[in-house]
């Protein structure tokens, strides 16, 4: 039995115990405490005072309330519900019986809280700074912000929440259209009159984006584009993108509605050109790898062409590939391609090459789109791990997209807790997973610095595999926070599977025991933290456009060839992710297309094999003044594994090292040599004597320095912030009380530190 198993066994038994003298009591306790706090908003309002936290908290409130009326009222939905997640399901009666009192007393707890903070500011003990209620039909993205009444904000909404007046005010108002292939009902591109009607009928709206979906395709195309068309129905593209017809289907939804929804606000966020795309080819000995399926003899056409264009003859192939084929129309290979072959140049091809068509389809799908509406931006919901873990073959390559998109898409998520399989490594130190996320947008960002990023499926608080009733706000706080200031905009929180009248949808699957339809701590604290971030919003964007002085190569060559690649990255990123020095990426585009004159120094770890043209874009950067910091084992091969004659040149300018490290402190020491460290200083101690407090600095409007500081650490850590070069000494004000804060803190697991450093 694993820990969250015991975890809810004890509060079940504590919980029906007190459920038992007190269920009648806690709803109406909890409607005089929000008739209290409604009175102590008034009384804040005549003082001036922002109260648009215990607004929302109040609706927060009055929303679960309703929604625990409805789990009482339908205990055998819960029941199946709970049955559905491995740590609930031989408890499933108890949870259903037990979860309708269980959200009456987080919502009585969480009154409490709104109702002492309220106080504490009409005494004037605290002081807030107003945030503004932002109008999504107002706010318009403006480069690499959304901008409200002239200032940058940040925005948070759910996936399938209802849009009614009540959900809207402050939960989030989100607008848009849902398309899919079905929707051409006849094979010379009929589209249902419903849409048609919907669309032509539909006003500006809000903020929204476009859904572009593939899951399904119609009828009609099997019988119009052949046998093999629909393929790979178990993913989110259930047809062949390389069939001519694809083009062809797809051009017809595109084509009959852009027209009409061009300009509309509700297309502001762009047209999202697929869920979660992948398309991987791969598979081991026994079975084949998740998702991977069959490609089509049009794609098999694609790759014979590609080959011929990339090798100057078949005999260059054959000896490369250790084949003897007598032309590039034989060529054939088995997929899926058993990653045995990884690190083989027939692996290099095919995994290249299925980036390279998997880009070409969605290039095709943005001319399109451009076609009828010349400003139109795309984007795709990404899942970044499969860029920051080590599997290719999934046909996704993350920097091209990112650089094909007009806005960085994403479903970065974070995970707390693990239902099943083997431990995560990060649980040996961390409180969360944030691998995932912080060098995701980190990598992002670097790729595309100047537009917003919209995270179309925030995973932060849930997933299938992490969920835990009992987790805690603060936990809602620091991923919602960690993830603005590493450069989230917008975000669709994953998940408001709950109808208008608090019934479960169908569409909440496997993944809703346990979620926040269950916490409405955890709701509310994700909509009082973007409230701070609005608050204090043009410091948290100053975060976001931080320089990145430090830059870590990623060598997509070598994350091909080389199945612990990203880990090795990743080590390098980790030792530097708690030194206040923003972190980015470098790739040999980013070199070529970027002004690099305030970058420090490259940082190479493990890039083995890399191509002639990363080797040249690297020398160009130590030819331009750059510092390169290498391990011995990069640089040696290429793409197929062969010697490289070349080598990179620069004397003082190349620094060879032992150990990730080393590379650490020797960047390190040449950030703070040329002036470019925080002018504060942080020193940590906890119990696992490593550092796990990850912290940003910038500059406010007075020149005062904001530190935003969390502990991902899963033990308490007490920190020793320091002015350098203060004349009086240092002194900390917290910001989102507007009182004077410790220089000399202790963080829980989770906890944000939001402070200004003075000089005393």
């Amino acid at each position: 039995m694993n820990y969250m198993k015991v975890s809810l066994f004890l509060l079940i038994g504590i919980l029906a115990f007190g459920f038992t003298t007190l269920a009648q009591n806690l709803e109406q306790d909890a409607k005089q405490k929000i008739t209290k706090l409604e009175k102590l908003i008034k009384k804040a309002e005549k003082k001036k005072i922002d109260v648009q936290k215990e607004k929302m908290t109040v609706r927060t409130a009055e929303l679960f309330l309703k929604y625990a009326k409805w789990d009482e009222a339908h205990p055998e939905e819960n029941i199946e519900l709970f049955k559905q997640t491995s740590i609930y399901e031989d408890s499933a009666a108890q949870c259903a019986k037990m979860i309708p009192d269980f959200e009456r007393s987080e919502v009585n707890i969480m009154l409490d809280e709104a109702t002492a903070y309220i106080e504490k500011l009409i005494s004037g003990k605290v002081k807030r700074t107003p945030s503004p209620l932002v109008d999504w039909s107002k706010a318009h993205v403006e480069g690499d912000q959304i901008t409200f009444n002239n200032r940058p904000v940040f925005l948070a909404d759910y996936t399938w929440k209802p849009r009614t007046p009540e959900l809207m005010e402050y939960h989030g108002q989100q607008d848009g259209y849902f398309l899919m292939p079905p929707h051409v009902v006849k094979a010379d591109g009929t589209i249902q009159p419903r849409v048609m009607k919907e669309l032509n009928a539909k006003p500006d709206g809000q903020l929204g984006f476009i859904f572009y979906n593939h899951k399904n395709s119609p009828k009609w195309a099997a019988k119009k584009y052949g046998e093999g068309f629909v393929m790979r129905e178990d993913t989110y593209t259930a047809y062949d993108i390389d069939n001519p017809g694809a083009r062809e289907m797809y051009g017809y939804i595109i084509d009959a509605t852009v027209p009409i929804m061009k300009g509309k606000k509700y297309t502001e966020l762009g047209y999202m050109l697929c869920n979660e795309p992948h398309f991987y080819t791969t598979r081991t000995d026994k079975k084949l790898d998740w998702a991977s399926g069959p490609v089509s003899e049009y794609t098999f056409a694609k790759f014979r062409k590609y080959l011929s264009e990339k090798h100057a003859s078949i005999e260059d192939l054959n000896a490369l590939w250790e084949s003897n084929f007598t032309s590039f129309d034989d060529v054939t290979i088995d997929i899926p391609i058993n990653i045995k072959k990884q690190g083989t140049p027939m692996w290099f091809d095919w995994v290249s090459f299925n980036q390279e068509r998997v880009t070409d389809w969605y290039a095709w799908m943005k001319g399109r789109i451009q076609q009828h509406d010349p400003n139109a931006k795309v984007h795709l919901k990404i899942m970044p791990n499969l860029w920051t873990e080590n599997k290719r073959g999934h046909g996704i390559n993350l920097e091209d997209l990112t650089m094909l998109s007009g806005i960085i898409g994403n479903d970065a998520g974070a995970a707390h807790s693990q239902m099943w399989g083997k431990p995560g490594e990060w649980m040996e130190h961390y409180a969360f997973e944030w691998r995932e996320m912080a060098m995701s947008f980190d990598f992002m960002k670097s790729v595309s610095p100047n537009k917003i990023s919209y995270n179309t499926e925030a995973h932060y608080l849930s997933t299938v595999r992490s969920r835990d009733l009992y987790l805690q706000p603060e936990y809602a706080r620091a991923t919602q926070w960690l993830a603005t200031t590493q450069g989230l905009d917008v975000s669709q929180i994953w998940y408001w599977p709950r109808k208008e009248d608090g019934s479960v949808s169908v569409k909440a699957g496997k993944g809703y025991a346990g979620s926040n339809m269950q916490q409405p701590r955890i709701v509310n604290e994700v909509h009082s933290t973007v409230i701070d971030l609005n608050s204090f919003s043009e410091e948290i964007m100053a975060m976001q456009r931080q320089a990145k002085p430090i830059r870590i190569f990623q060598s997509e060559t070598s994350a091909i060839n080389n199945g612990k690649y990203m880990d090795k990255v990743f080590s390098v990123y980790e030792s530097l992710f708690f030194n206040g020095v923003p972190l980015g990426f470098a790739t040999e585009k980013i070199i070529k297309n970027q002004d690099n004159k305030s970058w420090e120094c490259i940082l190479i770890q493990s890039a083995a094999r890399v191509t002639e043209a990363e080797i040249d874009a690297l020398q160009s950067y130590i030819d331009n003044g750059g510092v390169i910091i290498s391990d011995w084992a990069s640089l040696k091969y290429n793409q197929y594994g062969q010697l490289h004659t070349k080598k990179l040149k620069g004397k003082g300018r190349l620094i060879r090292v032992n150990s990730v490290k080393e590379m650490a402190d020797k960047a390190m020491d040449l950030v703070e040599e040329k002036g470019f460290a925080p002018e504060v200083a942080i020193t940590e101690t906890n119990e696992q004597g490593i550092k796990t407090c990850t912290w940003k600095c910038v500059k406010n409007a007075k020149g005062n320095n904001v530190l935003s500081i969390i502990n991902v650490g899963k033990t308490d850590a007490t920190l020793n912030i320091t002015l350098k070069n203060a004349k009086k000494g240092t002194k900390c004000f917290n910001l989102i009380d507007g009182i004077d804060a410790s220089t000399t803190p202790t963080l829980k697991p989770n906890e944000l530190y939001f402070v200004e450093v003075l000089d005393k």
